[in-house]
């Protein structure tokens, strides 16, 4: 458990990272490789096979996320490394936890995070003090700036960040971790759709047929996931 969560929160440290080392449309285009980075895990690791099919609706996912988030590229060698870097740890924790909460074990959701969160704080919590994170949040709260408001926004963002664990942890267990990197992808679809909605932004041809792909690619995935759940249960 000790290196789970040191996976755990050195693949989020790596992620936040990666976000000031490379653009944003970048950072999505690379994030959507993890789908194909899992099943080649599970494919060389844990021996599992998928059909043809499975394959190229991962590729067509991607492809649907690259045209989507198409913007301006700008990076450097090392922040590109610590992209693709946090992008195989994803895939890597994703996969980990699977099999923490299918395998031998089968722990629920809430009891992975019981066992997870205490270790985990206190990785964070060396982290924070390293970097000077601690040190800024004494600055802002001698001067002033620690306000009720700003109490209740920590602890509504640490709410919703239990509640995203557990439906994340859940869906893991329940659905695959192959379907939920997918699913990682159509957030990111959604994502951008919303924000066009919300914002009024305009939307490009190639981010139009981006989402439509990314869409297509999705049911493509769960039409042969599907099929492939009713073979074995056959079987």
């Amino acid at each position: 458990m000790s290196a789970f969560s040191f996976l755990f929160t050195f693949n989020i440290a790596i992620s936040n990272m990666s976000l000031t080392m490379v653009s944003v449309s970048l950072h999505q285009t690379m994030r959507s490789i993890c789908p194909v980075i899992t099943v080649l895990l599970y494919r060389t690791v844990c021996g599992h096979m998928y059909p043809t099919a499975t394959y190229m609706s991962l590729i067509m996912l991607v492809l649907g996320v690259g045209l989507a988030t198409a913007g301006d590229y700008d990076y450097t060698l090392t922040g590109l490394s610590v992209t693709v870097l946090g992008v195989v740890l994803a895939a890597v924790k994703t996969v980990a936890t699977n099999r923490l909460m299918t395998g031998p074990l089968a722990l629920s959701a809430t009891e992975v995070l019981l066992r997870l969160s205490p270790v985990a704080a206190m990785q964070c919590m060396t982290y924070a003090i390293l970097f000077g994170e601690v040190e800024s949040l004494r600055m802002v709260f001698a001067d002033g700036h620690f306000s009720r408001f700003f109490m209740m926004a920590l602890l509504a963002n640490g709410g919703l960040a239990l509640l995203l664990n557990i439906v994340s942890l859940q869906t893991n267990k329940m659905a695959g971790a192959v379907t939920l990197t997918v699913c990682g992808n159509v957030k990111q679809a959604l994502t951008i759709g919303l924000g066009i909605v919300l914002f009024d932004l305009r939307m490009s041809f190639t981010h139009a047929a981006g989402l439509a792909i990314t869409v297509l690619g999705a049911v493509w995935y769960s039409m042969v996931d599907s099929d492939k759940t009713k073979c074995k249960t056959r079987g």
